[in-house]
């Protein structure tokens, strides 16, 4: 089956299967955050994707033309909830040592404990589950989940953390969750860290924040990736890393692994 890759993430696997080009001639697509139009493929089989993430996934069509649609296989997707949920751990450390001292003036500023520091939660999926876990002892954990929480109790919760992490997924419902109303209400100095999707946050609105210094934030995912926009002029007060979060040889080992089989059984079912 020729396949058409839409994704590097695992280019360098597999590389004896029959690759193309042509669209028209795909039956298999290997996809991670990109959407794609199942119509520019009239041969298309099947869907292999390369993260949790299916915002960019078109089901129904697929439903309709027969074409499966393959995730990862839970091994694989524990890997990368563990990855991200540590990983926004870390985010967490780097914001909030960084307004905390100055090594070229030898500058220590006073700050509060790691057990006083409200940190607020704001999604309970499988990687908001985790960064739970493992923050519940270090900082005062609060949570937000859209589905069993109502937006009312939202604006008390975000006017007291001092950290706030974002594990939504993205649909019509969360796009731009984080707008310029509820942005203009996290308290001065607060940390936003989001490791989900760009389009979680207004990035217009985030902007103008951090542009202000008023607040700080982390940010592994952007509205679009490679990312080239108004954010790069921010400087002091923003950590960029370049969607790295679940970036780990285990995962791309296993999704190459998932790949394979997902191959394997749908070649032998044609």
């Amino acid at each position: 089956m020729k396949i058409y890759n839409l994704t590097n993430t695992i280019s360098n696997y597999n590389k004896n299967l029959d690759y193309t080009l042509d669209k028209n001639l795909a039956e298999i697509i290997i996809v991670g955050g990109k959407k794609i139009n199942l119509k520019e493929f009239p041969k298309l089989k099947g869907v292999f994707k390369t993260g949790v993430g299916t915002d960019n996934l078109p089901f129904e069509e697929a439903r309709k033309r027969n074409i499966i649609i393959e995730l990862p296989s839970n091994k694989t997707k524990e890997i990368i909830y563990n990855e991200t949920a540590i990983f926004t751990l870390h985010q967490i450390f780097s914001l909030f040592y960084i307004s905390t001292g100055n090594f070229k003036n030898w500058e220590k500023k006073k700050r509060k404990s790691l057990k006083s520091t409200n940190l607020l939660i704001i999604g309970l999926g499988n990687i908001g589950r985790k960064v739970f876990n493992l923050t519940s002892s270090i900082f005062n954990v609060d949570t937000f989940d859209i589905l069993t929480n109502s937006m009312d109790e939202l604006d008390d919760k975000l006017k007291f953390s001092h950290f706030i992490t974002l594990h939504l997924p993205l649909n019509e419902q969360t796009y731009h969750f984080m707008d310029k109303n509820k942005l203009s209400k996290l308290k001065n100095n607060c940390c936003l860290i989001n490791t989900s999707r760009g389009h979680i946050i207004d990035e217009y609105a985030l902007y103008k924040e951090l542009e202000s210094k008023r607040i700080y934030a982390a940010l592994d995912v952007f509205s679009k990736e490679p990312y080239n926009g108004i954010l790069n002029s921010i400087k002091d007060n923003l950590i960029k890393t370049p969607h790295i979060a679940s970036s780990c040889i285990n995962f791309y080992d296993g999704l190459a692994n998932d790949f394979k089989e997902f191959y394997k059984n749908l070649n032998e079912s044609y």
